[in-house]
């Protein structure tokens, strides 16, 4: 798997060196730097501009690329021990996802699940800047399975939909996760009406919705700061 971008590569390089497998570079560094770089004990090799724009796909690489570890997802078992969990029912933009992931982190939730049966991790660990590595995410392929065995773990699960309580007016569990839908179709239905609670931002001005990314925000502050 290839990963670029200067904050992204200086990030690994200095929370997870274990994840390197190979260094291509495409800029003259400073002497400090290469010289950590160096101490990974890996391949470096420098690239012309035309093979790094080839490895990042067009992307903006900055001179820093990097082959790296195959993403490892967390054991799902491994997260009904947690106390606060989001999980994305069918969320497929990579933007939004990584956008999710850096927010999560930041406010303390423990965990995330993804409802896919298969997820390209690149553009994710990119447009999350890196924190796809710092909580743990794990996959499931069933979302209405996944809802059964978070109840049975106790988890009191809120879904956001429209049509929801104020989240101003909403008491979250200890023990909680939140379910989150894809812009355009949201959460089914089923699955719905298989969670304890539907919450919702109250708008002061008529809209339609807010972007994803953004709404989890404002509910998952809220829901982590009672």
């Amino acid at each position: 798997m290839i990963i670029y971008g200067k904050q992204l590569f200086l990030h690994l390089l200095k929370h997870h060196k274990d994840k390197f497998e190979k260094i291509y570079l495409a800029k003259e560094l400073d002497k400090p730097l290469f010289k950590e770089i160096s101490k990974l004990n890996l391949d470096i090799i420098k690239v012309d501009p035309k093979k790094a724009q080839a490895l990042a796909k067009g992307g903006n690489h900055q001179g820093f690329l990097a082959e790296v570890k195959e993403f490892e997802f967390s054991d799902f078992k491994s997260l009904k021990n947690f106390n606060s969990l989001v999980v994305l029912y069918g969320l497929s933009d990579v933007g939004n996802i990584g956008a999710i992931l850096r927010t999560a982190y930041a406010l303390g939730v423990e965990g995330v699940i993804v409802v896919a049966k298969n997820l390209r991790m690149e553009g994710i660990i990119r447009s999350s800047s890196a924190a796809a590595f710092e909580i743990p995410i794990a996959m499931h392929c069933d979302g209405l399975t996944l809802l059964n065995e978070l109840k049975q773990a106790g988890f009191t699960t809120y879904v956001a939909d429209a049509g929801g309580e104020n989240i101003n007016n909403i008491k979250f569990s200890q023990k909680k996760a939140l379910i989150l839908g894809s812009e355009g179709d949201g959460v089914p239905q089923k699955a719905i009406s298989k969670c304890d609670k539907t919450v919702a931002i109250g708008m002061k001005n008529s809209w339609d919705s807010l972007n994803v990314s953004a709404a989890f925000a404002i509910i998952c502050y809220r829901m982590m700061n009672e």
